[in-house]
C-alpha cells in the first residue's frame, strides 16, 4: 500500500531528528542524507498502520543502516589517503540538531566527532543516542538487540574514551570571532612566538585532503611545530596561489559550534579549519580541505550573510 500524505508528513516531521542522529553517527552529512533517504524508502514499504511507535521504528531502522555504514566505513578508511576527518557543518546548519544542553552541543563538536572515530560502531550508537538525544538504556538496548546492562557498560566505556580528550570550553559566536581574529593576527605576523603563546603545549594540527588537495599525512604535534606550520601556512606564496587557483578570502565563523576559519574562493568553500579551544589555549586545529566534504558547506555559505573577509590568504 502506498503511503498516504499523512504518512509522508509524519516522516517529514521526524527528518530533522533523524538527520541529526545520522550525522553524529557517521560524521558525514552526505552519508547521513543517504541513510535518512533509505529509512524513508523502508517507511514507504512498511505497513505503517501496524507500527505502534513510529519514532522508535524509524530510529531503529536508521540506526541499523548507520551501523552497516560504520562497519563498511572502517574498511574504506584503511585505504583513505592521509588523515580522515568528519565533514564540518557551518553555523546554523539544521543537521547540527538540538543544542539546548551542553551534552547535545558537545556531541556534535568537531573535536568529539573526531574522537568518536575511536569508538566501535555499537559504542558510537549508544553514546550518541544516550548523550545527545536522551534515549534510555532500555530503549537503546531494544534498538541494538542487547541487554540493558550491556548497554550501560557500553555507554560507560564510550564516555571513558571520549573523556580522554581535553576539557573543551563553550564559546559564543562573538568570542569565537575574537579567538579567530587573534589567531590570524599571530599567524600573519611572520613570527612564531605570538602563535606559541596561543597554543597548549601539546597542541596538534591535522589536515584532511582526501588525496585530492595537498595535506600532510601526519599531524603536527607540539606548540612549536604547530606554530611553525601555521606561520608557513599563512605566508604569502605564488606556489600556494597556483595550487588553489587564486587568493582565497578568509572568514571567521563557527563550525559544529566551535571557532572556525573558512577559506572561500570564487564563492566555493575550499577549507574549513576548526579550532578546539580549552582553558589553557588552542589545543587543536582540524582542517577539512577535501572538496567532497565541503559541498554542503559551500551551499550553506551561499545561502547566508557572512560579512566581509578578515583577509585574503597567500
Amino acid at each position: 500500500m502506498a503511503p498516504t500524505m499523512n504518512d509522508t508528513d509524519r516522516f517529514a516531521a521526524s527528518m530533522p531528528r533523524l538527520e541529526a542522529i545520522a550525522y553524529r553517527l557517521l560524521g558525514s552529512a552526505s552519508d547521513a542524507e543517504d541513510a535518512v533517504q533509505d529509512t524513508f524508502l523502508r517507511w514507504q514499504a512498511a505497513d505503517v498502520d501496524r507500527i505502534e511507535v513510529p519514532e522508535a521504528w524509524l530510529t531503529k531502522v536508521l540506526t541499523n543502516l548507520c551501523l552497516n555504514q560504520l562497519t563498511s566505513a572502517r574498511a574504506r578508511r584503511e585505504t583513505y589517503v592521509g588523515e580522515w576527518l568528519p565533514e564540518p557543518l557551518l553555523a546554523g546548519d539544521p543537521m547540527l540538531g538540538p543544542d539546548e544542553t551542553a551534552e547535545q552541543r558537545e556531541s556534535v563538536s568537531y573535536a568529539v566527532l573526531a574522537l568518536m572515530e575511536r569508538l566501535s560502531p555499537n559504542e558510537r550508537v549508544v553514546y550518541v543516542l544516550r548523550e545527545a538525544f536522551g534515549y534510555s538504556h532500555r530503549e537503546i538496548a531494544e534498538i541494538l538487540t542487547i541487554t540493558e546492562a550491556a548497554c550501560q557498560q557500553i555507554f560507560h566505556r564510550a564516555k571513558k574514551h571520549i573523556a580522554h580528550g581535553k576539557a573543551r570550553t563553550e564559546i559564543d559566536e562573538a568570542a569565537a570571532r575574537r579567538i579567530v581574529e587573534e589567531f590570524l593576527a599571530a599567524a600573519t605576523s611572520g613570527r612564531t612566538e605570538p602563535l606559541v603563546r596561543l597554543l597548549t603545549d601539546d597542541s596538534l594540527a591535522i589536515g584532511d585532503g582526501g588525496g585530492k588537495v595537498p595535506a600532510r599525512a601526519k599531524a603536527f604535534e607540539g606548540a612549536l611545530a604547530v606554530a611553525k606550520f601555521m606561520r608557513g601556512l599563512f605566508k604569502p606564496s605564488t606556489a600556494k596561489r597556483a595550487i588553489v587557483g587564486g587568493s582565497p578570502e578568509i572568514y571567521a565563523t563557527t563550525a559544529n559550534g566551535a571557532p572556525a576559519i573558512v577559506a572561500v574562493l570564487d564563492g566555493r568553500v575550499i577549507g574549513v579549519m576548526c579550532l578546539e579551544v580549552t582553558a589553557e589555549g588552542i589545543a587543536a586545529f582540524r582542517n577539512q580541505a577535501n572538496p567532497d566534504k565541503l559541498e554542503r558547506a559551500t551551499r550553506r555559505w551561499a545561502a547566508t550573510d557572512h560579512g566581509e573577509p578578515l583577509l585574503h590568504a597567500f
